[in-house]
């Protein structure tokens, strides 16, 4: 295997194809912080799996249009070379395209919006990440979550448009909460909140996921489940909507901050696991605090929890257990924010 990747790696250096489509590839991984090909490979699978089993192989299809699109619109751009190749202009474009069709109808006029959200959403990365390269931190996917929010609420206004969020407009605490029951079918609902990072309703993408985080990180992959069995016990403890428990809706947020805080910014261990475990937390409650906050709007909250969140625990630099230099995984979002503005 290290073998077929590095005769990967010296084709994509010297094949400006292959080299785009490496680019491309590290994209839907670095969603997960993770910079390796084959990854990238198994969650488009992944998002694939979903798609078509959910009877919308468009998702998956406007997940690879908004990957291209933002990935040569950071290429036209003249961003750094090296993060570009690390897939960092990706990421968030990849999940706009497969948010655009999830929320809009089907209609050719969503095309072309997906595509100027996808090529949008790579500028938004460049001005937020100069933004908050001054505190250390990097825009993680808000990105794809701001750009998204502007498409949805500005389809409203639209005719041509439909959003289908499936979000009543509503006052927060005049709908009716249909508590949760534990049961041993809580398995596929982990699962599931794994899948939820790319929009997809699936325990076979969630399993995926995890196989594709295995390829480069165990501690990633177990962090990924830490966090969806966390955020989803908690909130069936506190009494959180059956319904969207059971689409895994609770537990995505927190599977995004588990495997940054846990196992990309710190070493796995005993005190970080402690802090990994109270960020997950408190990425369900802004999770909750924010669904109250845009109900009203009728739009998603997507994974802005997850970014407040990691950026109220990265803030206070409390360096439990940093990862020494000759250690860390240099190639991914985070370790290369300096370097991609």
């Amino acid at each position: 295997m290290t073998a077929i990747a590095r005769r990967w790696d010296g084709l994509a250096d010297h094949n400006p194809l292959v080299q785009f489509i490496d680019a491309c590839l590290r994209g839907p991984a670095q969603v997960v912080f993770q910079n390796n090909p084959l990854t990238g490979v198994v969650i488009l699978l992944a998002v694939a799996w979903g798609a078509f089993d959910s009877g919308h192989p468009r998702i998956f299809g406007g997940g690879v249009l908004g990957l291209v699109v933002g990935t040569a619109t950071a290429l036209a751009l003249q961003v750094d070379r090296a993060s570009w190749r690390k897939g960092l202009f990706g990421f968030s474009p990849f999940l706009t395209g497969i948010a655009v069709p999830t929320f809009l109808d089907q209609r050719p006029l969503m095309w072309l919006y997906l595509v100027l959200g996808a090529a949008g959403t790579t500028v938004v990365t460049l001005a937020l990440n100069a933004v908050f390269k001054r505190w250390g931190l990097t825009a993680f996917t808000f990105p794809f979550v701001l750009t998204t929010w502007v498409l949805l609420l500005a389809a409203y206004q639209f005719e041509r448009f439909t959003v289908l969020t499936q979000l009543t407009p509503k006052f927060p605490g005049e709908g009716t909460l249909t508590g949760g029951h534990f049961n041993w079918d809580l398995v596929p609902i982990f699962l599931r909140g794994i899948s939820q990072v790319f929009l997809i309703n699936s325990w076979v993408s969630g399993l995926l996921i995890i196989i594709a985080l295995l390829i480069n990180s165990r501690w990633s992959a177990v962090f990924a489940i830490v966090g969806a069995v966390g955020a989803t016990l908690l909130a069936l403890w506190f009494g959180a909507d059956g319904t969207s428990l059971d689409k895994g809706l609770f537990g995505f947020n927190a599977v995004l901050t588990a495997i940054a805080v846990g196992a990309v910014l710190h070493r796995p261990g005993l005190l970080v696991t402690g802090y990994t475990l109270f960020g997950i937390a408190l990425t369900l409650f802004i999770q909750m605090a924010m669904a109250s906050v845009l109900t009203p709007l009728g739009i998603p909250v997507l994974t802005g929890p997850f970014n407040v969140a990691t950026w109220l625990l990265l803030l206070p630099d409390r360096h439990f257990a940093p990862v020494p230099n000759h250690e860390r995984v240099k190639e991914t979002v985070v370790s290369s924010v300096r370097r991609s503005v």
